[in-house]
């Protein structure tokens, strides 16, 4: 009996030897270890690197959209500048203009003079002092033969003015509420990129109270 149970526990040890060390070997290739003794048999394959979207290659390419800029609110005068300043830059079809209209609250100006002959003198004092925006008022308006050196949105603009005025020799000039309604352009610069803008931006500095900003959507 002794026997017996001896052979049978060796042929148990004979068959876990062979089915965990010799049945490996004939394993399929993708078995979960493959061959123990061969170190060839595992590999560490790297995550394939994931593809660029549209938008990120687009940021900063060819496909990235250019900005637009507007330069304004200028009155017809300071349109007639302005335009003249961007023509070295050759803009073409790029430049564009858009017309509004604004209401002024505020405006400098000189009491009126009494007649025309004085509203002239007054005119030629400005002019001997550098003073050339000026508008005389006509005789059939509200404040007849007054000069208006400027209208403004904001009083405070109107006291900057004032103040230049001062500066230059303008004693007489005053600060006042006055609504008018005012033509206004804004000279829209298409397809613009960083270079194209800081041109842009150097020219609008130019312009004492201009203002250059994204044209609205």
């Amino acid at each position: 009996m002794r026997t017996v149970f001896l052979a049978l526990l060796a042929a148990n040890v004979a068959f876990f030897a062979w089915a965990h060390y010799f049945s490996r070997d004939d394993a399929p290739a993708g078995g979960v270890l493959g061959r123990r003794g061969d170190p060839e048999a595992l590999k560490i394959v790297p995550p394939a690197e994931p593809a660029r979207s549209s938008q990120t290659q687009g940021a900063g390419g060819a496909g990235a959209s250019l900005a637009c800029l507007e330069w304004g609110g200028l009155t017809p005068a300071e349109y007639a500048r302005a335009e003249k300043a961007l023509e070295p830059l050759g803009l073409g079809a790029r430049l564009a203009q858009r017309r509004i209209e604004e209401t002024a609250s505020w405006w400098v100006f000189i009491p009126p003079q009494g007649s025309r002959a004085g509203a002239l003198k007054k005119a030629a004092e400005l002019k001997a002092l550098g003073i050339n925006d000026y508008h005389i008022m006509g005789e059939e308006g509200d404040m007849p033969w007054a000069l208006s050196l400027g209208v403004f949105r904001s009083e405070q603009a109107a006291l900057v003015r004032l103040g230049q005025l001062r500066d230059t020799g303008v004693r007489t000039a005053l600060v006042g509420s006055r609504d008018t309604v005012l033509p206004k352009v804004w000279l829209q610069v298409k397809g613009v990129d960083p270079a194209l803008e800081t041109r842009v931006r150097e020219i609008a500095r130019q312009l004492d109270g201009s203002e250059l900003r994204s044209c609205p959507k």
